[in-house]
């Protein structure tokens, strides 16, 4: 089938961009141009017109990507068209009206450029990680893994682990010679190595998901602290509801922020205290796992309740800043206790010292997202198949230093196929659905 779809964001637009790409694609060119294709990958001003009446559907530019040289690795073409509804509506209804062309799937572009073998599964992940990037170190990361630095670690570990593979057959087929010594080391050695690689790997405070999903912060503390002030605040607009009346917060309010290329969710929860409403304790108990779930904590107080103890001691660690609001009600020195702590004094009446808090919360993204040109982990499925091949090496380890020559193999093959399964270099169907589920039409 030829498949067709907007790629361009929905809506009017000044332009808009239609893909096309199958076998019927030069077909649907010639007759929505009434000519012949233009040059290959050059644009090239074309009359856009339907197809049964001739009659002028738009002006538009041109290009057309015959294959295997295209990003599918199929012809294709492109239609930059004005961005109006009906144009490109228009356009779709002549296209359709084509056999054997149909409206594509989600993602189903990039799909079709890693089963023809132009893209890796990693690289097809970061084009989706990069269309959804909203802050700059998302952006960083997804260009990082397009890039294939990933992509050539993983590569490299699988094709030593091929060769480990090949000797350890060897001594399968021909048991009666023995391997050298220097190779049996060199086995045990190399297997080694790769382990080494992947817990290092896997020891990553899992920092390439805080940055694609986004670094976790809990407001937390009594009621009639100011948190949910404090949260519409920081997000800029009226996200809670705000009153005096105590327990207003039950459920977690979250905000997706950007703060200083940053991404971040904001959680305002349940002011925790003692309370016979049922309702208000279920949230109460929600705010005490968001609380441990966070990255950070945001544990707020105010001059009426300093007394540091209790839960609020338990919610404090490494990870916490201590905001104290309504400072204006101050009037006496902090508890020595509560100065050796990572606090600031805040006023959201006043907007006093606000941004002494967000540069607190700034500093301590930066401790959790430093970057370099380590690997990081950015989907859930990757890690586990790092700790499934980290297993089977393990296994493999034990069962070669037995001289279990055979069921060694076995593992090795399984560690060797649970690193395939990320780059795509083993069958994955099952996975693409899942994967190209998540991008958007025309990609």
């Amino acid at each position: 089938m030829t498949i067709y779809a907007l790629s361009s964001g929905p809506g009017v637009s000044g332009i808009a961009v239609i893909r096309i790409s199958g076998k019927k694609t030069s077909e649907v060119i010639r007759n929505l141009t009434n000519g012949e294709l233009p040059p290959p990958r050059v644009a090239t001003l074309k009359k856009i017109n339907n197809i049964n009446t001739s009659e002028l559907i738009d002006e538009g530019i041109i290009l057309w990507f015959p294959g295997p040289n295209s990003y599918t690795g199929e012809d294709m073409a492109e239609l930059h068209v004005h961005g109006s509804i009906s144009v490109i509506n228009s356009i779709q209804k002549e296209i359709s009206n084509i056999d054997e062309c149909r409206l594509a799937e989600p993602g189903e572009f990039t799909k079709l450029a890693f089963q023809n073998g132009k893209i890796n599964l990693l690289k097809a992940e970061g084009i989706a990680d990069l269309i959804s990037s909203e802050t700059e170190i998302q952006r960083r990361q997804a260009i990082k893994i397009m890039n294939g630095l990933s992509a050539n670690v993983f590569n490299e570990m699988r094709e030593n682990l091929l060769k480990i593979l090949t000797k350890v057959e060897a001594k399968i087929d021909f048991p009666d010679e023995d391997l050298p010594k220097e190779t049996l080391d060199n086995i045990k050695k190399e297997s080694k190595d790769i382990q080494n690689k992947i817990e290092k790997i896997l020891n990553d405070q899992k920092i390439g998901e805080r940055i694609r999903d986004g670094f976790k912060i809990a407001i937390v503390g009594p009621t009639n602290a100011g948190k949910s002030s404090l949260l519409n605040l920081l997000s800029k607009r009226e996200v809670a509801i705000v009153s005096e009346t105590a327990g207003t917060t039950r459920d977690v309010i979250e905000v997706h922020l950007n703060i200083d290329g940053y991404p971040v969710i904001i959680s305002d929860t349940a002011g925790i205290r003692k309370s016979q409403d049922e309702i208000e304790n279920k949230g109460i108990k929600i705010a005490f796992k968001r609380a441990e779930e966070a990255d950070l904590r945001l544990v707020v107080i105010e001059p009426k309740n300093l007394n540091f103890t209790g839960f609020l001691k338990d919610l404090f660690d490494k990870d916490s800043i201590l905001v104290i609001n309504k400072s204006e009600l101050i009037k006496a020195k902090l508890d020595n206790q509560i100065s050796k702590l990572n606090h600031v004094l805040i006023s959201i009446k006043d907007n006093k010292n606000i941004n002494h808090l967000i540069t607190k919360i700034k500093n301590n993204l930066k401790n959790k997202f430093i970057t370099n040109d380590d690997i990081y982990i950015t989907r859930e499925r990757h890690r586990e198949h790092l700790k499934n091949c980290l297993m089977s090496l393990k296994e493999f380890d034990k069962k070669n230093s037995l001289e279990d020559f055979d069921k060694a193999a076995e593992d090795l093959r399984l560690a060797t196929r649970n690193l395939g399964m990320i780059v795509g270099k083993v069958g994955v169907e099952e996975l693409l659905g899942s994967i190209f589920n998540d991008f958007c039409i025309g990609k």
